[in-house]
């Protein structure tokens, strides 16, 4: 009788984190670069994709040990659901809407939080720094431009997110092929 060895491979759950990431992002600011406007499409991407995708991607990092993955992808799955809330405010029969203000250092706050994290990056690859400094800019530009009341700003702003989407995308992709064909065909 002949034994078999079967060795359990991990899966890496960061490009389902990074797609979820990357796909709600671009989607987002498409509407603050001022192409499209913000409606149920974005708040439904950003509920599935960029939350609950990005909250089950940071667990499973959580689950296999790795603690800077599993913050990242978990604290951004929250701050979709939320972003979410705060457009809908379910409870706005007992609470205000979000004022320019408030917004502002919300997203300051998520700026602050993203510049420590961006330092974390600097002991992993390239696309990584790049996803985390784009999207530092971005926090910081969307809170200045919500606390100066700067509608440029703002779309400037978008402009970066696109870019920042299209780079967490990007390394979601590299990712899985790369490690399909287990050898580097898109740079990290």
């Amino acid at each position: 009788m002949s034994t078999t060895s079967h060795t359990k491979k991990t899966a890496n759950p960061g490009p389902l984190g990074l797609l979820g990431f990357g796909m709600t992002t671009v989607l987002l600011n498409l509407h603050n670069a001022g192409i499209i406007e913000l409606s149920i499409v974005i708040v439904a991407m950003g509920f599935a994709l960029g939350g609950a995708a990005q909250i089950i991607a940071g667990v499973t990092e959580l689950h296999i040990g790795n603690t800077f993955g599993g913050t990242a992808f978990t604290a951004y799955g929250f701050f979709w659901w939320s972003l979410c809330l705060i457009w809908i405010n379910p409870f706005k029969s007992v609470i205000n809407a979000a004022d320019e203000t408030s917004m502002g250092f919300y997203l300051l706050l998520w700026g602050v939080f993203t510049l420590f994290m961006f330092f974390g990056t600097l002991a992993h690859n390239r696309i990584t720094q790049v996803v985390f400094l784009s999207l530092a800019v971005l926090f910081f530009l969307l809170a200045v431009g919500d606390l100066t009341e700067n509608h440029e700003l703002k779309i400037i702003a978008g402009y970066v997110g696109i870019f920042c989407g299209l780079s967490a995308l990007y390394s979601a992709v590299g990712q899985i092929v790369n490690g399909e064909f287990n050898k580097s065909i898109f740079p990290l």
